[in-house]
C-alpha cells in the first residue's frame, strides 16, 4: 500500500473512533479521562527528565506530541490532506515519519477507545481511586501484543525523527516552508514537523544522546506494560497512584 494511502486510513479511523465517541457523551467522557490520566502517568514516570538536563526537550516533546491528552485531529486532518503531497515532494524519511505518525494515531486511539469502554462499564463502586479503576481496565482489555507494538512505533518514530537531522538540507527546507505551509492551513504539521526535527538534533550533539534517550522510554514503558498486565493487583495500583501523583 502506498505511503498517502496508509495516512488516509489511519486518520479515518481515528476520525470514526472519536465520532462514536461524540455520539455517546459517558463514553466521550471516559476516553477522556483515560488519556488525561496516561498523560499525568507519563509526566510521573519521567518527572526527572521534565524538570531538567539534557533530555528535558526531548521529554517535553513526547509528552505534547505523542502521549499527551490534546487534541490532535487539526494535525491528523493536515497529513490526511497532503498526504499525497509529502509522498511526491518530501525525502523517503519525512514520509516515512508521517506514516509512523499516523499509524500510531490510529492504534492508540483504538486501545483508548477499548479502555474507555471498559472506563464506562467498570460495575466497581464508585467513587473509586483512579489508579485502581484505570489498572482493571487496562486488564479487561489486555491486547499485550497491540500494547508492545504501540511503545515498538513510539520508538519507531524517534529513530525516524533522529535519522531525519541527518538529511542534508532538510532543516533549511523545513525552514522555507514554514510560512507556506501556515498559509495553507498546515500549521500544526509545520509544528510538529520543525519540533521533532530540533529535539532530535539537540540529542544528536551529545554522542549517543538520542539512542540513551530512546533506551530510557523503551525500559520504562516495558516495565510499565509488564506491571499493568503481571504484578499483584495492589503493587500494581500502589505504583500507579504514585505515578498518577497526589491529586489522582
Amino acid at each position: 500500500m502506498e505511503p498517502a494511502q496508509k495516512i488516509r486510513d489511519a486518520v479515518s479511523e481515528v476520525a470514526r473512533l472519536r465520532l462514536q465517541a461524540r455520539e455517546n457523551p459517558a463514553l466521550g467522557a471516559a476516553v477522556a479521562e483515560v488519556k488525561r490520566l496516561q498523560s499525568h502517568r507519563f509526566a510521573g514516570t519521567y518527572a526527572d527528565m521534565l524538570d531538567g538536563g539534557p533530555y528535558r526537550a526531548a521529554a517535553h516533546f513526547f509528552l505534547h506530541e505523542l502521549y499527551g491528552d490534546a487534541d490532535y485531529s487539526e494535525r491528523d486532518a493536515q497529513f490526511s490532506r497532503i498526504a499525497g503531497a509529502l509522498q511526491r515532494l518530501f525525502p523517503r524519511q519525512v514520509t516515512g515519519a508521517a506514516v509512523s505518525l499516523a499509524q500510531l494515531h490510529a492504534l492508540t486511539e483504538r486501545l483508548d477507545h477499548a479502555m474507555g469502554l471498559a472506563w464506562a462499564d467498570d460495575a466497581a463502586p464508585h467513587p473509586d481511586a483512579p489508579a485502581a479503576r484505570y489498572s482493571r481496565a487496562w486488564r479487561a482489555v489486555a491486547r499485550r501484543a497491540e500494547r508492545r507494538a504501540q511503545l515498538a512505533r513510539v520508538l519507531e518514530i524517534g529513530g525516524e525523527l533522529q535519522r531525519l537531522t541527518h538529511t542534508p538540507g532538510l532543516r533549511l527546507m523545513l525552514k522555507m516552508m514554514r510560512a507556506p505551509a501556515v498559509a495553507a492551513g498546515m500549521g500544526a504539521l509545520q509544528r510538529f514537523l520543525e519540533a521533532g526535527f530540533d529535539t532530535f538534533a539537540a540529542l544528536a550533539r551529545e554522542p549517543g544522546g538520542a539512542d540513551r534517550f530512546l533506551r530510557v522510554i523503551d525500559e520504562r514503558e516495558s516495565a510499565l506494560i509488564e506491571l499493568l498486565f503481571d504484578a499483584d493487583v495492589v503493587a500494581c495500583e500502589t505504583k500507579l497512584a504514585r505515578l498518577l501523583g497526589p491529586d489522582h
